[in-house]
C-alpha cells in the first residue's frame, strides 16, 4: 500500500494473471507496472466446474491478504475464446466444450475479469521479455505444451483473427505418420512434437524430451525415431508460421521448450537440413529467428494480467 499526497493510505492497482493449462494452473499477482509480486500453481483439473472453482480459488491464494487491493483479472485458457463475453469452447485437453468462465469468475470474485487464449497471454508475457532490440516487427510465439498452438504480437498489441482460432496449428493435419488427435483429425502436428504427443510416443519418462534427446545422443535406436518424428514436426511448424506470418523472431516457449539448449540445437540442426536441399528454406534463414522462452518467468500468467484492464 503506499500513501497519497495528503499523506493517507491508497490501495495500488494491483491485478492478477491466471494461466489455465491441461496439466497446471499458474497465476501472478502484479503491480500497475507489470511487476510480478507473488505466484501460484496448482494441479489442473478437467470439467467447467472445476476450472472455474480453481481459477477463483488461485485468485484468492496469489493475492493473500491484498485481495481487496486487486482491480481486476485476466485469465488465458486454450480454445476458442470469446472475449468480449468470457465464453470458451473447445478446451480439447481439459473436458470443455461451452463454458462461461469470464462472467462466472467474476461473479465469485466481485471483479472484472478478462479471458483470453492462453497462447495469446503467453505471447504477449514473452514478448515483454524480449530485448528492444528484437521488438522492431512482429514476434511469433509457439507454445509447446499440452497441446500445440501460436501467438503472435506486433508492438505490444496481440493480433487476432476475425474468429478467434488464428495461431491454432496445432490442429493442422499434415503430419505423416497420421496418428490420431482428440481434436477427432488424424495427423495433427499436436500429436507428433506437443508435450502431449511425446509422452503418448515416450511414456517412459515425464518429462519425456530431456530423456529422449539424451537417449538418442547416445545411440538408442527408438529415441531416434522418436526424436525424429518431433523435429520433423517441429520444423514444419516452424516453416508454417514463417511462411504464414513471416515474423522477425519466433519464440520457443511451453513446457517442452523447459529441454532448453538441446532441444534448440536439435530444431535448428534439422532446418539445416532443410536449408541444404532448397535454397527457398535456405533464405528464410529461420535459424537465426529462433529464440527459446525464459523458463524462469511465468509468461503466460504474466501475460494474463497484461490482458486484465
Amino acid at each position: 500500500m503506499t500513501m497519497n499526497a495528503s499523506g493517507t493510505p491508497e490501495t495500488e492497482n494491483l491485478r492478477v494473471g491466471v494461466d489455465v493449462g491441461g496439466t497446471k494452473i499458474e497465476a501472478v499477482l502484479t503491480d500497475a507496472a507489470g511487476t510480478v509480486l507473488a505466484s501460484a500453481r496448482k494441479a489442473a483439473r478437467k470439467g467447467g466446474d472445476e476450472v472455474v472453482e480453481d481459477a477463483v480459488a488461485i485468485v484468492r491464494q496469489v493475492a493473500g491478504m491484498r485481495f481487496d487491493e486487486v482491480r481486476s483479472v485476466g485469465i488465458g485458457i486454450p480454445g476458442l475464446v470469446h472475449r468480449d463475453t468470457g465464453r470458451v469452447e473447445n478446451v480439447v485437453n481439459l473436458g470443455i466444450e461451452n463454458l462461461e468462465l469470464g462472467g462466472r469468475a467474476s461473479g465469485m470474485l466481485g471483479l472484472p475479469v478478462w479471458v483470453d487464449n492462453d497462447v495469446n497471454a503467453a505471447a504477449l508475457g514473452a514478448y515483454g521479455t524480449l530485448p528492444d532490440r528484437l521488438k522492431h516487427g512482429r514476434m511469433a510465439f509457439v507454445n509447446l505444451g499440452t497441446g500445440l498452438a501460436a501467438g503472435f504480437v506486433r508492438a505490444g498489441l496481440v493480433e487476432r483473427g476475425d474468429t478467434g482460432a488464428l495461431g491454432e496449428i496445432g490442429h493442422l493435419p499434415v503430419d505423416p505418420n497420421r496418428m490420431a488427435c482428440k481434436c477427432g483429425q488424424r495427423g495433427c502436428l499436436e500429436t507428433a512434437c506437443s508435450g502431449g504427443g511425446l509422452r503418448r510416443m515416450w511414456p517412459v519418462a515425464d518429462p519425456p524430451l530431456p530423456d529422449i534427446l539424451a537417449r538418442a545422443d547416445g545411440g538408442d535406436g527408438e529415441a531416434e525415431r522418436v526424436l525424429g518424428i518431433a523435429l520433423h514436426a517441429l520444423a514444419d511448424v516452424v516453416q508454417i508460421v514463417a511462411q504464414a506470418a513471416d515474423p522477425s523472431v519466433i519464440v520457443i516457449g511451453g513446457g517442452v521448450s523447459r529441454a532448453g539448449s538441446p532441444l534448440l540445437d536439435a530444431l535448428r540442426g534439422e532446418l539445416r537440413n532443410r536449408e541444404a536441399s532448397s535454397g527457398f528454406i535456405a533464405g528464410l534463414r529461420l535459424t537465426e529467428r529462433l529464440r527459446l522462452a525464459d523458463a524462469s518467468i511465468p509468461i503466460g500468467a504474466l501475460g494474463a494480467s497484461l490482458i486484465a484492464c
